[in-house]
């Protein structure tokens, strides 16, 4: 049997999708080849990667005046892309400090500009939270304002699309596709592929075109949007193998019944763990209600000393990938839109038990 992973990232993929993926390997189409082996520039590829682009507009309803870019080197690279294509003309922005995906934003960024940095994580009652918009000093020019839309470590999520004068840039890494959402109140929008998209490898960018033409002069080709935009993503050879990954993640996502449909099964995922926290004396959750994450749900023990324990027990109950990330400890569990209901309720199941035993 297949474990249910709650892996933070890489992360689960539906099995329908890893099952067609293995039935295509060695002979996709019919073609005597696996994809993998393709050239990237031929008619059958570029009808792949054209599909997967199509699909994911129709998933996001991206605007027409929106270039979709599948590029490489995780979203962390963006942290350094965003502000070389973006501080050539005014090389003043904002950043939104709330967590550690966020503060590596930052770090970046300050290498190329003028970095406004405006903190906004909060405690709430003793429960992490954000801050209201109203309490934040935004510059009067900056050339984009950026913000984690998720934090995936800390399990802090933002309630609402802030509202910016200049372009709002967002990391949708650990959120993109788990919640409908306005593109066109965005300039920009990334995400690493590894949570919510498909295998690591890929990352995409959702860039308006009136931000193509502010790029730095001393950019790197490979990293300029607006070269990525002409070329279709192909200025090099690009994770071709992840790219077809992601395009059959979108095709499931519309047999599902698109971002609505399974909105709906990950409110009742995360309402299902929550309530269980909430009620246990043996379980918290550090984060206050209004900024609770859709997708990575952090908590701890009443007794730390359990940790080790509970992990292995899960392990053994085939529920994996439980343990809080490195920098905060605890137990974390990522329930991205190919961790069925099933594996919530299963993990809930196992979490009482523990609880009755050991409380």
């Amino acid at each position: 049997m297949r474990a249910y992973n709650f892996c933070a990232g890489p992360a689960a993929l539906p099995t329908a999708v890893l099952e067609r993926a293995q039935a295509e390997l060695l002979d996709w189409q019919g073609k005597g080849v696996s994809i993998m082996e393709m050239s990237h520039r031929s008619s059958d590829y570029v009808a792949v990667a054209e599909k997967a682009e199509a699909d994911l507009r129709t998933l996001m309803n991206i605007p027409d005046n929106y270039k979709v870019l599948f590029l490489q080197g995780g979203a962390s690279l963006q942290f350094s892309a965003i502000p070389l294509n973006l501080l050539g003309k005014n090389a003043q922005a904002d950043y939104i400090h709330t967590g550690i995906w966020s503060e590596k934003a930052i770090k970046e960024a300050q290498r190329y500009g003028q970095i406004n940095v405006v903190e906004a994580g909060s405690k709430v009652d003793n429960k992490f939270a954000i801050t209201d918009e109203s309490t934040w000093s935004l510059s009067d020019n900056a050339a984009y304002v950026h913000y984690c839309e998720n934090e995936t470590i800390g399990g802090l999520q933002f309630s609402h699309i802030p509202t910016t004068t200049a372009p709002l840039i967002a990391d949708l890494s650990s959120s993109i596709l788990s919640a409908p959402i306005d593109v066109s109140k965005f300039g920009l929008i990334y995400a690493g592929a590894q949570k919510n998209i498909g295998p690591a490898g890929l990352t995409l960018v959702i860039v308006r075109d009136d931000l193509l033409d502010q790029a730095k002069p001393e950019i790197p080709s490979l990293l300029k949007y607006a070269a990525q935009a002409k070329n279709e993503s192909m200025v090099n050879t690009p994770a071709t193998y992840a790219w077809y990954l992601s395009g059959l993640v979108f095709e499931w996502l519309l047999e599902q019944g698109g971002v609505d449909a399974i909105h709906k099964i990950n409110q009742q995922k995360a309402e299902l763990l929550y309530d269980y926290i909430d009620a246990s004396a043996f379980y918290n959750n550090p984060i206050a209600l209004a900024n609770r994450s859709l997708m990575n749900v952090p908590f701890t023990l009443a007794d730390s000393q359990l940790e080790k324990l509970f992990l292995e027990e899960a392990e053994k109950n085939h529920l994996l990938n439980l343990a809080g990330h490195r920098s905060v400890g605890g137990m974390r569990a990522s329930i991205y839109n190919a961790v069925p209901l099933e594996a919530v309720q299963a993990l809930v199941s196992f979490m009482d038990e523990f609880a009755k035993r050991h409380g």
